[in-house]
């Protein structure tokens, strides 16, 4: 299971950009929000052939938040 955190999509472009940036230095280690194309990345990796023993996990691609924030 790929579990995102903040990601510019076209939900969060209705937030200001200012409120985003309040955010992410708050709560995210990376202090930004991330992008499409990381969460895909991570997607692409765990569907090649040489993942198919994983089974069963759940992946943050969130910038460190559930570790900063556990």
């Amino acid at each position: 299971c790929i579990c995102p955190g903040p990601i510019r999509t076209g939900i969060t472009q209705e937030i200001p950009d200012e409120h985003k940036e309040i955010f992410a230095k708050r709560r995210v280690p990376l202090r930004r929000y991330g992008f499409p194309e990381e969460v895909a990345h991570v997607t692409l990796s765990v569907v090649l052939p040489a993942s198919s023993y994983l089974n069963g996990v759940a992946i943050p691609v969130d910038g460190g938040m559930l570790v900063k924030n556990a």
